[in-house]
């Protein structure tokens, strides 16, 4: 709770304190910034897919082959 205080009183202090930047954004800014977020969430969804579905696809693996195995000596 504390800490959350802390971090409350700082950002309010910080966002007090704001002044004009007068910079240029150009136009392709836009597009850096849609390519960078876009990038970010795909390698997100890429390693939660490699997260499940590697494992995944072992788990199916054996146990094809168990069944497989179970059928060869039954023949």
């Amino acid at each position: 709770k504390l800490m959350f205080n802390i971090i409350l009183k700082t950002i309010f202090i910080f966002f007090s304190f704001v002044s004009v930047a007068y910079a240029y954004l150009g136009p392709g800014i836009g597009g850096g910034i849609i390519a960078a977020t876009l990038g970010v969430v795909i390698a997100i969804f890429a390693a939660i897919f490699g997260l499940i579905w590697f494992p995944l696809k072992r788990f199916l693996k054996r146990r094809k082959e168990k069944k497989i195995e179970k059928q060869k000596k039954f023949d």
